[in-house]
């Protein structure tokens, strides 16, 4: 791995940790969203990742297929872009079920 990626990796180790504290007092999308502070910060954590994914070498995330780094990104394009369109419930299924499965790949992949 280049040293590179591997600070990228701890940005976006540090990233998944925000969204985790921002979203875990509540207990669905709805009461997320009512809260405009930290549905507006997740969001913009989850266009951090997807920057920092993008800055990732090709040759790791080539080398690191399990996680599907074109999705990240894209998720960054659809949240910057399509703000006022994002279906809440969707962002709430990837905090809870799909942020915690990708921040053990990526601890993984730091240590």
């Amino acid at each position: 791995m280049l040293n590179k990626d591997y600070y990228i990796l701890l940005s976006i180790s540090e990233t998944i940790k925000k969204i985790l504290k921002y979203s875990s007092d509540y207990k669905t999308a709805k009461e997320l969203y009512a809260n405009d502070r930290d549905f507006d910060a997740s969001m913009m954590n989850f266009i951090v990742i997807g920057e920092e994914v993008g800055k990732l070498s090709d040759e790791f995330k080539d080398k690191n297929q399990q996680v599907e780094w074109y999705k990240i990104h894209a998720l960054r394009n659809i949240i910057a872009h399509h703000y006022f369109g994002i279906n809440v419930d969707i962002v709430w299924q990837i905090i809870k079920k799909d942020i915690p499965l990708f921040k053990k790949e990526i601890e993984k992949l730091i240590n």
